[in-house]
């Protein structure tokens, strides 16, 4: 389970009805929402907020650290509150869902000397492509 909510108290984040749906709604595991979907979802909990005010919330987010931006493909970037423990992604080629997984063995240093370049290396992002088992069952 995330802990989005307890990381953004004890920043001292200024918790206003608005930010608090909106981390409501990003809190748990395996999430990766849309900014629409976000929207969608933190309009059942709070009907006057807007729009806006979700985008400016998860761009705010971002920029603490707190929410990570993920771009898939050519899809709409979502949202993953998981930025605090090292993951992949694995993702659906079909219907664009998206898991959060923990393999064994560290990415850094599976990247030889020889194929760095020169390069300092300071993150990696790897994505496994493939289809869900709703999307399999489809075929």
């Amino acid at each position: 389970m995330s802990d989005l909510l307890e990381r953004l108290r004890g920043r001292g984040w200024r918790m206003t009805a608005q930010r608090r749906v909106v981390a409501e709604v990003l809190d748990g595991e395996h999430v990766h929402l849309t900014a629409d979907e976000v929207h969608a979802r933190a309009v059942v909990k709070l009907p006057e907020i807007s729009r806006a005010t979700v985008y400016n919330t998860l761009g705010e987010l971002v920029s603490l650290g707190e929410v990570v931006e993920v771009s898939t493909d050519k899809r709409a970037k979502r949202y993953d509150p998981n930025a605090h423990r090292p993951h992949h992604h694995l993702v659906c080629a079909r219907c664009g869902s998206i898991r959060d997984v923990h393999p064994t063995g560290n990415p850094m240093a599976d990247l030889p000397a020889s194929e760095r370049f020169g390069f300092t290396v300071s993150d990696v992002e790897v994505t496994y492509r493939g289809l869900c088992p709703d999307c399999a069952a489809a075929v």
